[in-house]
């Protein structure tokens, strides 16, 4: 199947230490579930199964238990951090819930969502996840979500919202990312700040602006023309975040917000080729604090996408979907745009305004 890793268990034993960690509990809990003790809640029992699966090893056959059914996970590519590690929260909480992940790549000359989105059907899953799909791009036709309700194949979208799809779905607040990133900037003193964000057409590139342009009015008392032009859309890459970089020194910015890290070390990397340093001469804030951006030269300030809260709410909803089609029924009240607060996480490469 194009684009779906299933993978199989290792051939050794797994270490308590490692499960434990990874179901965050003691090894003791994990050596009582593993042999079939009581004394453990339900829960955390859940948990310590999930765990094994997520490491891929194989539960003990008296754990084992039928797969409730395969849930798909189609996500754009691999290569930015923060879809892996969404994926495997996502497929941690599917495990919990005694699902089986799997996970679809779209890869440039792959399959497409919708070829996937067959492929699934036809292996006959019991749900979807779309992570940053085509629900974002508005200039996709929606109704091909439409049908896949028609056909009785529960599924919930996370990051980009469309008012004509009837499904919930899961987004950070992209407008009030860039609000803080701009006060943030505003408060070193930054009077001239520009965005650097992927193309117009997806709806967090969009947001992510017009939290942006408010924020330059608040901030500066920039009309809305003057703040947006100090807006760069590009591609959501070390690429774009150069080019857009690029250009947004030459207008004279001091401080620069992305809609991506990748974005932001393509930034740094414009700053660094015209011997400017970071923050010393310019400040760049990024967007996702995916894993190792910690550990970036300079450490990135960020907006922290809460990528845990919002995996757990959209396995938990489309749990709640799948219940509802076996039921006959349908809530209107879940079938709404679940929104999560970003957080600010401050590092090395946001200091005082030059000069």
């Amino acid at each position: 199947m194009g684009g779906v890793t299933l993978s199989g268990p290792p051939h050794h034993p797994p270490r308590l230490s490692d499960v434990a960690a990874q179901a965050q509990v003691s090894e003791a809990t994990v050596s009582r579930v593993l042999n079939g003790r009581a004394g453990v809640a339900a829960g955390t029992r859940q948990r310590v199964l999930a765990a094994l699966d997520v490491l891929g090893h194989e539960r003990p056959v008296r754990l084992r238990r039928r797969s409730a059914g395969l849930v798909g996970l189609v996500i754009p590519e691999l290569t930015n951090p923060i879809f892996p590690a969404f994926a495997q929260i996502i497929e941690q909480a599917l495990a919990g819930h005694g699902y089986t992940p799997v996970l679809c790549t779209q890869m440039p000359g792959g399959a497409t969502e919708d070829e996937l989105v067959e492929q699934l059907e036809e292996r006959g899953v019991t749900g979807i996840v779309f992570l940053s799909g085509l629900h974002a791009d508005t200039r996709a036709d929606p109704s091909r979500y439409a049908r896949l309700t028609a056909r009785g194949v529960p599924y919930v979208l996370i990051n980009g919202y469309h008012p004509g799809i009837d499904a919930p779905f899961v987004s950070p607040d992209d407008g009030a990312a860039a609000r803080m990133a701009v006060r943030h900037l505003a408060e070193l003193g930054h009077e001239r700040i520009g965005l650097a964000v992927g193309p117009v057409r997806y709806v967090p590139s969009r947001r992510k602006a017009e939290g942006f342009v408010a924020a330059l009015g608040e901030s500066f008392g920039l009309s809305r023309g003057q703040a947006e032009r100090l807006v760069q859309h590009t591609l959501f890459s070390v690429e774009g975040g150069d080019a857009a970089a690029a250009s947004l020194l030459d207008q004279g910015c001091t401080g620069i917000v992305c809609g991506s890290d990748l974005m932001a070390l393509g930034a740094v990397r414009a700053a660094r080729r015209r011997g400017l340093g970071v923050p010393g001469d310019l400040s760049v804030v990024g967007f996702d604090d995916s894993q190792l951006i910690a550990f970036t030269d300079p450490p990135l300030t960020t907006v922290r996408q809460p990528v845990h809260a919002m995996a757990t709410a959209a396995v938990g909803a489309l749990i709640e979907e799948i219940h509802d089609r076996d039921r006959g029924e349908r809530d209107p009240v879940r079938r709404t745009e679940f929104v999560f607060q970003p957080e600010l996480v401050v590092r090395g490469s946001t200091g005082p305004a030059p000069g």
